[in-house]
């Protein structure tokens, strides 16, 4: 692979951070020897580290390993909604905050581990009436609002397979994960609120359910009468007037083998179709949960603050399973975070006396946009902690953070990870390792990771390549949805017994890991991954386009921003209209997030002899780099007229 060239400045970053003594002196794990005695024997590292749950049935066995497919704690039988709410009511914990929950409106409502249980009780009694099993999927297509992961919690009671939907993405988007997961229920609402508009998420259900398997539709009242959503007799249900005539008495949580499958969460690939990753109960769980206590430093006392959605991984592992199962308190938002104003997360934070922070890069390269005098005008003493997910950090956003959210006493993880592996790979533990603004320092305990060259041999010190995971860990994807052949193929078709994520990293000569990003064609704006092949489809299916080619494009705020190289068919004539009406044309078939924050008509696109649309080339032309090797195209006027038009339109 070819690193970038920023690398230069990059790895000029010297700046290092060590753990307060303060911090030090309460944090969770300070002994150094936790990195080589779970490096020496990882498997009896995580038989402790699953010590931490509830086991109806105590495993025996801890890791059958059968490259590419892992079983762990296989013969043990537990309950993952058990671990993550009724074993905290039963532990001194009941009358504790689970979930503080913020409306973007304003409304608010806390629900302790108590409330939230015996909501989760009549959630899965309400599954088991709409005749529900085991096994089942139930696609969630909800906002950020208590009764996502009561649905999720309640599905995980039962044994059923939740699949939930992130509410950004279209009818057609929510269609397509629906016949793949083959699911028969789904539960929405009547629409949710965002920026103080109105998200028409019945609406887009309506949609997306035609010709699908889906036979009965429960639908949250969020919004009222605004929402302008219709209701089908027989067919739609309120989930208010359900839950009323359902049991009140406790449901006994359905007993799950480690290997059941707790969930199926849908990420980009790089071809049309999303993967339906799999993941398992046991191990999942024990993933999420051991980052909570390690990487997160995770008290009794912590309120802790996820920003992302649930619709993404990250609210999976770190706003549901991964503080619940350790007993937290946890803060879900339901907006955005300038509405009402620009000071909604600062004034959140200090209202509910917040002490661990994590967000996204692409929020805080806003926040710094916006200025520090807003985080300023408010009291943030309360935070010890913060964290960053979804893409690499650069040096500056890391440095405004700690200076201005963290005021230089919190120790911040960078984590990097995905959806397919569950939970942090590589992440500081705050009470140990010293932090570089930029690095996510090193793979966590119990996770071995290497980087290679393009042979799969690793790179010494001072050297870039490929980012793998050379062993097995509890939280790793299972399998693609319906698609095992897909799920060996891309990710452990590349380097002979490893999973290769698909980003690039380099190695610095402590041996810290700087993660380079994505070096497939996966685009991750503001730290959604979305496939080119699905925006290209998207445009593609315009009757007016021929041929289109999509590359992500540095973005300072975003990460990467979608720039659309676009053929028009005979006949068609551009336009900014035409342009405008793509854009729309792409947000109906996928989503908000995907929307092409650019568009270039051009009369061709450069391409190899063989047909291969290059899109190095094209990332080259729209970031303004030097051009590569161009002698394989089939056509080299194209690239000097693409650079010319390109260069115009600036």
């Amino acid at each position: 692979m070819t690193e970038p060239n920023n690398l230069d400045t990059l790895l000029k970053e010297n700046r290092t951070f060590e753990p307060s003594a303060a911090f030090i002196a309460q944090a969770t794990v300070t002994d150094e020897s936790v990195y080589q005695s779970a490096s020496e024997d990882p498997q009896a590292y995580w038989a402790q580290q699953a010590s931490y749950l509830s086991w109806s049935k105590p495993f025996s066995t801890i890791l059958e390993w059968d490259p590419p497919h892992a079983k762990w704690f296989s013969d043990g039988v537990l309950n993952v909604a058990y671990n993550t709410v009724d074993r905290h009511r039963e532990n001194g914990r009941k009358n504790k905050a689970a979930i503080i929950w913020e409306g973007e409106p304003g409304d608010s409502k806390i629900l302790t581990y108590d409330m939230l249980g015996r909501e989760v009780d009549k959630a899965a009694h309400m599954l088991i009436h709409l005749g529900v099993k085991k096994g089942d999927r139930v696609v969630i297509y909800l906002p950020m609002i208590p009764e996502l992961p009561i649905s999720m919690l309640a599905c995980a009671k039962i044994g059923a397979i939740h699949t939930v939907v992130f509410g950004g993405f279209s009818a057609s988007s929510l269609k397509d994960r629906i016949i793949d997961a083959d699911a028969r229920l789904l539960i929405t609402a009547d629409a949710g609120f965002r920026r103080g508009g109105i998200v028409p998420l019945k609406q887009n259900v309506d949609q997306a359910i035609i010709d699908t398997p889906i036979e009965k539709v429960v639908v949250v009242q969020r919004v009222g009468a605004d929402a302008h959503s219709t209701m089908i007799d027989g067919r739609d249900l309120l989930w208010h007037k359900l839950i009323e005539t359902m049991p009140k008495t406790p449901f006994a949580p359905e007993p799950m083998h480690a290997e059941d499958t707790l969930f199926i969460l849908y990420t980009s690939g790089t071809t049309g179709k999303p993967k339906g990753i799999v993941h398992s109960s046991a191990g999942y769980l024990v993933g999420a949960n051991t980052s909570m206590r390690t990487v997160f430093d995770i008290k009794d006392d912590d309120v802790f603050w996820c920003t992302a959605d649930i619709g993404w991984i990250t609210g999976h592992t770190y706003l549901v399973y991964g503080p619940l199962s350790a007993g937290a308190t946890v803060v879900m938002y339901e907006g955005a975070p300038d509405a009402p104003d620009r000071h909604r997360f600062w004034n959140i934070i200090e209202k509910y006396g917040v002490s661990i922070f994590y967000t996204a890069p692409t929020s805080i390269r806003t926040f710094m946009k916006w200025g520090h005098d807003i985080p300023q005008s408010h009291d943030l003493s309360t935070l010890r902690l913060m964290g960053t997910v979804g893409e690499p950090i650069n040096p500056e956003a890391w440095m405004w953070y700690h200076e201005h959210i963290g005021h230089g006493r919190c120790p911040i993880v960078d984590t990097w990870w995905q959806t397919e592996t569950g939970c942090a790979m590589i992440a500081p533990l705050p009470g140990l390792i010293k932090t570089k603004p930029g690095s996510a320092t090193k793979a966590v305990p119990g996770i071995a990771v290497d980087v290679v060259d393009d042979n799969g041999t690793p790179v010494t010190p001072g050297h870039g390549g490929n980012l793998v995971i050379t062993k097995p860990w509890p939280s790793m994807l299972r399998t693609v949805w319906g698609d095992d052949e897909r799920f060996r193929k891309t990710y452990f078709g590349q380097f002979s017994g490893m999973y290769f994520p698909g980003d690039g990293a380099h190695l610095d000569e402590e041996k810290y890991i700087w993660i380079l990003g994505r070096i497939d064609d996966v685009m991750n704006v503001s730290g959604h991954r979305i496939g080119t092949m699905e925006v290209e489809s998207a445009l593609v299916d315009h009757p007016a386009v021929a041929e289109a080619a999509v590359i992500g494009r540095a973005h300072d705020v975003k990460g990467q921003a979608i720039t659309a190289f676009v053929t028009v068919r005979d006949g068609v004539k551009t336009s900014p209209e035409l342009m405008t009406e793509l854009k729309n044309h792409v947000v109906v078939k996928i989503g908000a997030m995907a929307r092409p924050e650019e568009i270039l008509f051009t009369a061709e696109l450069p391409k190899t002899r063989s047909a291969k649309i290059m899109r190095r080339l094209l990332r080259d032309i729209a970031e303004g780099r030097a051009l590569g090797d161009t002698t394989t195209l089939a056509d080299p006027s194209v690239v000097d007229s693409l650079k010319l038009q390109y260069q115009d339109k600036e």
